[in-house]
């Protein structure tokens, strides 16, 4: 009977604590939370754009490394030799991010993007150099133009240690896989702070129906910024008493948008604009401080380093069949910001610096109350 009885409470712990865990892995729609029309993709993540593939390496040690590295890779093939047409659009420019300008002039994108802290941006380059030159093809190659975006993450990281090495960066890009993209703390979102709550690495996708050509849309986001938070509308910074303005808060934002919709780099220019649209839907503000950048990329062709022919023949999507495409933009985007909050989790870094999280069960509530969730 003693057997019976502790194998009972037993079961009852595991429950319990199974239900715990489920609860603090729910997304903001398992909340009947919805954001814009759209439907999504199967994963609700920026993976479900075929092909695309992220990896992540978390560094959470002792009482003051809280930071990591993101990497995006947009196909499984040799990305400087089968380079994709890309663009970059600066929404507030107080930031490192190494390699615009090269993107900004040929439109193309030949290795993965990474993200990490600021002061991490130089060995992050230096890495997806070394990346690309040992790559199967690439002996010949002498110019790399790697792609590192940043946001800073000195609040709760001790960022004037530079504790990312060029193996971390290795790491997350062999590590890089399709499938489920883990978010909150994790990676380069490990020790950021957003709208005054812990921030992280947060993502969504939409999927256009086949009337309106089919095409996949996803966002990857670090969120890092400040301004007044709303979701589906509602003010909940003001709710909750937290706000740029009436406290401190400020930072940065990177957001990757992919798309497997054939654009050139001046469509992917205008989706990346939209992109920006969707941080503002949440109040952000892309402050004097901020660093806000959107990094756009189509998977849909190649464009080869090396070819024969005079000519890239390449069938692109009209101007006026793009518009489904921006709705995407925006609805990923706003979500991926979302999700990457209700994901995250109360940290304390260096200093004994502590961020809360965002206070999910509350933000529900008020949700409810207006009318904007289940």
């Amino acid at each position: 009977m003693v057997f019976i009885f502790r194998l009972i409470l037993i079961t009852c712990f595991l429950t319990i604590f199974s239900a715990s865990m489920a609860q603090s892995d729910k997304r903001p729609r398992d909340y009947g939370i919805r954001f814009g029309v759209l439907p999504v993709g199967p994963l609700n993540a920026i993976t479900d754009v075929p092909g695309v593939r992220v990896g992540q390496v978390t560094l959470q040690q002792g009482q003051n490394i809280r930071t990591g590295v993101t990497a995006i890779v947009p196909h499984e093939g040799n990305l400087f030799q089968q380079k994709c047409p890309a663009a970059i659009y600066i929404g507030n420019g107080f930031g490192k991010l190494t390699g615009y300008s090269q993107v900004e002039e040929l439109g193309t994108l030949e290795t993965p993007i990474v993200l990490t802290n600021t002061l991490s941006v130089p060995t992050a380059a230096e890495a997806l150099i070394d990346y690309t030159l040992g790559q199967r093809g690439n002996e010949q190659v002498r110019s790399v133009n790697s792609v590192v975006g940043e946001t800073n993450d000195g609040t709760l990281n001790d960022i004037r240690g530079r504790h990312v090495t060029r193996q971390h960066v290795l790491d997350a890009l062999r590590q890089a896989k399709p499938g489920p993209v883990d978010e909150g703390n994790i990676g380069a979102g490990t020790g950021t702070v957003c709208f005054g709550f812990k921030g992280g690495i947060g993502t969504a996708s939409r999927k256009l129906p086949a009337s309106l050509g089919g095409y996949t849309v996803g966002a990857l986001v670090q969120t890092n910024f400040g301004g007044a938070l709303q979701i589906s509308g509602v003010p909940i910074g003001v709710e909750l008493g937290r706000y740029s303005f009436k406290e401190g808060l400020d930072g940065s934002c990177m957001m990757v948008v992919l798309t497997d919709a054939p654009l050139d780099a001046r469509n992917l220019k205008r989706l990346a604009k939209r992109a920006f649209m969707g941080l503002a839907q949440t109040g952000g503000i892309a402050s004097n401080g901020s660093g806000d950048y959107v990094i756009a990329v189509s998977t849909a062709y190649r464009i080869p380093h090396e070819t024969t022919s005079a000519f890239d023949e390449v069938k692109l999507l009209r101007n006026d069949n793009v518009s489904p495409l921006f709705m995407a933009a925006i609805e990923a985007t706003e979500e991926a910001i979302i999700n990457s909050l209700f994901a995250a989790q109360t940290m304390t870094g260096d200093q004994g610096h502590k961020i809360d999280e965002l206070p999910v069960e509350k933000v529900v509530d008020l949700l409810r109350k207006a009318g904007q969730a289940k």
